[in-house]
């Protein structure tokens, strides 16, 4: 039992560590939509 405990935690190890890689390396595309709103005067005091 003690055998099966240490690979699971070896695997979430691995895991982790791959996904902390991939993460680290991923280059997210900047978004690219237009956003445009309109707003009121009212909203701004003179």
């Amino acid at each position: 039992m003690k055998s099966i405990s240490i690979v699971v935690f070896l695997l979430l190890l691995v895991a982790l560590a791959g996904g902390g890689v991939f993460l680290a390396t991923w280059e997210i595309p900047a978004p690219t939509a237009k956003v445009e709103k309109v707003i009121p005067d009212d909203r701004f005091p003179r």
